[in-house]
C-alpha cells in the first residue's frame, strides 16, 4: 500500500506530514462481504438519484428562500431571523448572510454543477453582507459561513487555474473570509483565552449595543473547533491572527483536562478555565474537538495535534467506549456512567476512528447506528442503550452518511453502498416535500418541522454522491483535501506554509508499543490479514442488535415431567388456579411428541407459553397541566406540560402550586437573571435552549421565582402531535433544585405568553392532569346486590332508589343450573337516585 509522507524541515524540528488525505492507504475492493458487489450501472443510478434530490433542496431554496439564511419547506418561504418566532439558541445559526448559499457553494463543484457554482459566488459577492447589527453563534459561523466562504474560494481558484471557468475571480471570498474573520475575533477578548459563544458581527462583545458578553461559559467544541478555518484563513491570507487566536484555545483546552484520565468535560468557563459541565463523552459538545485535533494534524503538519489526539483517544478507548456503545462518563471519575441515552452527534464518530485506523470498534458502532436507523427509519436526535427514542426530533443530520462513506472507502465493502442506499431512499420516502426537504419532527409519528438546515445541502449530499462516485468521475481528486467538520473542503498542500512555531508542546505519553498507527498510515494488510470478509464478522455479532430483522420462529416448546397421577386433582387445580394449564402429554400434538414412554399414563407435560411484545418506546410519562385560573380564563383554559425528572415532585402536592408568571429575561435563562426583582415570587417563563434545563432551573431558582415554565424554541410542537417527555438534569446532583418545574410545547407556549402579553396578569395553578381544577369526578356509589327471581319483589321495594339488571344469556359458559339460564333478575338497594326518570337500566 502507497504511503505519501514528506518530511520538512521547521523552526521546530523534523516534522512528519501526511500530504494526501489517509484514504490513499485503504485496501479498495474488498470482496465476500454481506451482499453482491453494486453495479455501475446502479451506482450510477442512484448518483443521478442523489443529484436530483440536491437539485430539488438547493433550487427550493434559491426559487422560496434567497437571501434569506434558510428555507422553510413547508411553509415555501425563507426563515428571516426576527420575522419568525424565536427558536433560542438554533436561531444563533442565522445571521442574514444567505448561509444556506453560502455553506452550498463547494457541494456544487463536487458535483459538477460549475455554472451554478459560478453563479452562486457571484451572488454571494453582491448581495452578501457582514455589517449586521445580530448576535450570532461563533461556532457555527465559523464552521458554516467562514468555512463555506475558504472552501469556495479554494474551489474557484482550482477552476480558474484550469482556464474553464471563473476567469474573473479575484479572491473575493477570501477577502469576504477574512473580513468575517476580524469580526469573529472579539470573542476572543477573555481572560483565558477562550472565545465567547456569541458574538454581535456589528458591535462584537461585551459594548454597550453588542447584546452580548454576558455568557460565562462556552461548550469544548464550541471553543475547540476553529483551528482549520482560522489556520486556513492565516496561511491563504497571511495573516497569522487567526491561527494563534485558534491555536490558544486548544491549549487551554488541552491544560484543562483531567489528568488522571485526560477527559474533558462538556462545559467550561471561559474566564477561568471551570469546567461547568464534568460529563464527557464523543457527541453533543464535546464532538469536533476531537475531530479537529485529528484533522488539524493532517491540515497543518503540527505533530502536537496528533499527540493530543492520541492521548485523548486511549481514554475514549478505555472509559467511554463499550462497543458497540459509545457512553457519557464523569470526567474525574469514569468509571460512572451519567446517563443512559447517546444524542446522534456521535455518528461521526466512526468515521473518525477510521482515520485513525482503529476499524473494528468503527464497524461495530455503526452497525449499532445502521440497527436503529432500521428500527426508526432515522436516528432519533437521542436514544437509549436499549435503542428506544428519547428525544424524537431528526433535523436531517449527515454524521451517520459520514461514518458511512468513510468505512466504505476504507473496506472497499458493498454492504456500506447498500447502507447509503437505504439512506437516499428514507430521505425520499419520508422526508421530501414540495418545497425541499423537511426535517421530522418525530421519528416515531413522522411529523415534519418547518425546517431545513443548510448542513444538509454543505454535508448530507457531499457525503452520499463521493458514496457512490468514482475518483475519475470528480471535478476535483478528493485525496487532496481534508473534510472540515461542515464537509468544507480545505487542501493538505496548506501544511507546506507554516507560520513561526509556536511553544505548544504536549507533554511526551508513555510508549505504546502495541498501537500500530500513532505515526502511521493505516495498513491494509494490518487491518485485513489475508481475511476479505474480516467487516463482516465484526457486523454480525450486532445484526440483531434492536431486533429487527430477526426471523421469526416459534421457540420450542419445554416440557417439565410432573409425577401426577390422574386422579390427583388437588394439585393440578392448584396449578390452573395460578395459571398453569396441563393436559396428557399424548393431547399436545405431534410436533412436540417425544419417546413412547414420554406419553405412558399418570405423566403431564407442563406447555410454558410466554407472550412477547415489544418494550414502549419511552418511560411512561405523567403529564402535567398549567391551568390558566385568573380572569377572564377562569380555569377554562388547560395546557398539557411535560414533568421533569428533578424539582419539586407535583405528583405529591395536594393542591398544586399557585402563582403569577413572569417572563426571565434573559428569556433563555441561561446567564445572570436581569429581571430578579420582576420574578420575586413568581413562576418564570424561561425559553428552552442554549443551555441544560438545570442550568436555568438554578438561575432562576437563585432569582427568586417559585416554579419554572420551560417553553419549546422549536416551533409548531404541541403535546396533541408529539410525546411528553420528562426533562433531566445536567449529569450532576440537582438536590438543589427545589421548585416546581413543567414544560410546554411551542403550540401550547404560545397561548401561554399570549395571555400575559394581553392581560398582563396571569395566575396559573401547576399540578398533574388528574388533579385539575374544576373537572368532575365520578361520585363514589355504595351498592348492595341481593339476588331475587323474577317477581319475587316485596311490595314498596321498586322504588327510584332502586336499579334493575336483567343478565341476558350469552356464550359464555358457566357452572349454573338451567333455571339460572333462562333469566335472573338482580336487585340493587341502597340510597342513590340515577339522573334518569326511568328506574330500569337495561344493558
Amino acid at each position: 500500500m502507497g504511503r505519501n509522507w514528506i518530511r520538512r524541515q521547521a523552526s521546530c524540528g523534523f516534522v512528519m506530514v501526511l500530504a494526501t488525505v489517509i484514504f490513499s492507504c485503504f485496501l479498495i475492493g474488498v470482496t465476500g462481504q454481506d451482499g453482491q458487489a453494486m453495479s455501475s450501472e446502479e451506482k450510477s443510478k442512484i448518483r443521478d438519484q442523489i443529484l436530483e434530490m440536491f437539485d430539488h433542496a438547493y433550487n427550493s431554496y434559491m426559487k422560496y428562500a434567497y437571501p434569506a439564511d434558510e428555507l422553510m419547506p413547508l411553509s415555501c418561504k425563507g426563515r428571516v431571523r426576527g420575522l419568525e418566532p424565536n427558536r433560542g439558541d438554533i436561531d444563533d445559526s442565522l445571521g442574514k448572510f444567505s448561509l444556506t448559499l453560502i455553506d452550498s457553494l463547494d457541494t456544487l463543484v463536487l458535483l459538477n454543477k460549475l455554472d451554478e457554482f459560478e453563479e452562486g459566488v457571484k451572488k454571494t459577492i453582491s448581495d452578501v453582507r457582514f455589517d449586521n447589527d445580530i448576535v450570532v453563534s461563533v461556532f457555527e459561523t465559523n464552521i458554516r459561513v467562514l468555512g463555506g466562504l475558504l472552501g469556495a474560494h479554494v474551489m474557484a481558484g482550482v477552476l480558474k487555474q484550469r482556464g474553464e471557468k471563473m476567469q474573473w475571480y479575484r479572491d473575493e471570498l477570501l477577502h469576504m473570509a477574512k473580513e468575517l474573520g476580524y469580526r469573529l475575533l472579539p470573542a476572543f477578548n477573555t481572560t483565558s483565552g477562550l472565545p465567547y459563544p456569541r458574538v454581535n458581527l456589528r458591535y462584537g462583545v461585551v459594548g454597550p449595543l453588542s447584546r452580548t458578553g454576558t455568557e460565562s461559559d462556552t461548550c469544548t467544541a464550541c471553543a475547540g473547533t476553529m483551528i482549520l478555518e482560522f489556520a486556513a484563513l492565516s496561511r491563504l491570507s497571511g495573516d497569522t491572527i487567526f491561527e494563534d487566536h485558534a491555536r490558544k484555545a486548544l491549549d487551554v483546552l488541552w491544560e484543562k483536562r483531567q489528568r488522571g484520565s485526560d477527559l474533558v468535560g462538556t462545559v467550561i468557563n471561559i474566564h477561568n478555565g471551570d469546567w461547568v459541565r464534568r460529563d464527557s463523552g464523543v457527541g453533543a459538545g464535546i464532538d469536533s474537538y476531537y475531530e479537529y485535533l485529528m484533522k488539524a494534524y493532517i491540515l497543518l503538519g503540527d505533530k502536537v495535534y496528533l499527540e493530543r489526539f492520541n492521548t485523548h483517544y486511549s481514554a475514549i478507548m478505555k472509559y467511554i467506549s463499550q462497543p458497540p456503545l459509545l457512553l457519557n462518563v464523569h470526567m474525574h471519575n469514569p468509571t460512572v456512567h451519567v446517563r443512559s441515552w447517546m444524542d446522534s452527534l456521535l455518528a461521526f464518530f466512526p468515521g473518525l476512528q477510521v482515520l485513525r485506523g482503529d476499524l473494528k470498534p468503527a464497524i461495530e458502532t455503526h452497525e449499532m447506528l445502521y440497527q436503529v436507523t432500521k428500527q426508526h427509519k432515522f436516528l432519533p436526535e437521542a436514544f437509549t442503550t436499549e435503542f428506544r427514542v428519547h428525544w424524537g426530533q431528526h433535523p436531517l443530520r449527515p454524521e451517520f452518511a459520514e461514518s458511512t462513506y468513510f468505512l466504505y472507502k476504507a473496506t472497499g465493502d458493498p454492504y456500506y453502498l447498500k447502507v447509503g442506499q437505504s439512506i437516499v431512499e428514507k430521505l425520499n420516502a419520508h422526508t421530501r416535500v414540495p418545497c425541499g426537504f423537511a426535517a421530522v419532527q418525530d421519528v416515531r409519528t413522522g411529523s415534519h418541522e418547518d425546517r431545513m438546515d443548510s448542513f444538509f445541502l454543505a454535508e448530507m449530499f457531499k457525503y452520499l454522491y463521493l458514496l457512490f462516485s468514482e475518483k475519475s468521475q470528480l471535478p476535483i481528486d478528493i485525496d487532496d483535501y481534508v473534510f472540515t467538520t461542515e464537509a468544507h473542503l480545505l487542501p493538505v498542500s496548506l501544511s507546506k506554509a507554516q507560520p513561526p512555531c509556536h511553544s505548544n508542546n504536549t507533554e511526551p505519553q508513555a510508549s505504546r508499543e502495541d498501537d500500530l498507527f500513532l505515526y502511521s498510515c493505516p495498513s491494509a494488510q494490518t487491518l485485513f490479514p489475508n481475511n476479505p470478509t474480516f467487516a463482516k464478522t465484526i457486523r454480525d455479532g450486532y445484526k440483531y442488535l434492536t431486533g429487527v430483522g430477526r426471523s421469526q420462529q416459534t421457540a420450542p416448546v419445554n416440557g417439565i415431567e410432573l409425577p401426577l397421577h390422574e386422579t390427583g386433582l388437588e394439585p393440578l387445580e392448584f396449578l390452573k388456579s395460578i395459571g398453569i394449564s396441563l393436559a396428557p402429554f399424548t393431547e399436545l400434538g405431534s410436533s412436540i411428541r417425544g419417546s413412547t414412554q414420554d406419553s405412558q399414563k399418570g405423566v403431564y407435560k407442563l406447555k410454558l407459553v410466554a407472550e412477547v411484545s415489544q418494550a414502549p418506546e419511552q418511560e411512561e410519562v405523567t403529564p402535567l397541566i398549567v391551568q390558566l385560573i385568573s380572569p377572564p380564563f377562569l380555569g377554562r383554559t388547560v395546557l398539557t406540560a411535560g414533568p421533569a425528572k428533578f424539582g419539586m415532585d407535583l405528583t405529591k402536592q395536594e393542591h398544586g402550586v399557585k402563582g403569577s408568571i413572569a417572563k426571565s429575561d434573559p428569556y433563555t435563562a441561561c446567564g445572570p437573571i436581569q429581571n430578579a426583582v420582576e420574578l420575586q415570587g413568581h413562576i418564570a417563563l424561561a425559553l428552552r435552549g442554549d443551555c441544560m434545563f438545570a442550568v436555568k432551573a438554578r438561575h432562576l431558582q437563585e432569582a427568586g421565582a417559585i416554579g419554572v415554565i420551560f417553553i419549546d424554541h422549536r416551533e409548531g410542537t404541541s403535546s396533541a402531535e408529539t410525546p411528553l417527555f420528562q426533562m433531566v438534569g445536567d449529569g450532576d446532583s440537582t438536590d438543589d433544585i427545589t421548585v416546581p418545574l413543567v414544560f410546554l410545547f411551542s403550540k401550547e407556549g404560545a397561548t401561554l405568553t399570549a395571555a400575559l402579553q394581553e392581560h398582563h396578569n396571569v395566575d396559573v395553578l401547576l399540578l398533574p392532569k388528574e388533579k385539575q381544577l374544576g373537572k368532575e369526578k365520578p361520585e363514589k356509589l355504595n351498592i348492595k346486590f341481593r339476588l331475587t327471581k323474577e317477581g319475587e319483589f316485596g311490595e314498596g321495594e321498586v322504588e327510584t332508589t332502586t336499579i334493575k339488571f336483567v343478565l341476558e344469556q350469552s356464550e359464555v359458559t358457566t357452572e349454573t343450573d338451567a333455571e339460572g339460564k333462562d333469566a335472573a333478575a338482580a336487585a340493587s338497594t341502597g340510597t342513590c337516585t340515577p339522573p334518569q326518570k326511568d328506574p330500569e337500566l337495561n344493558p
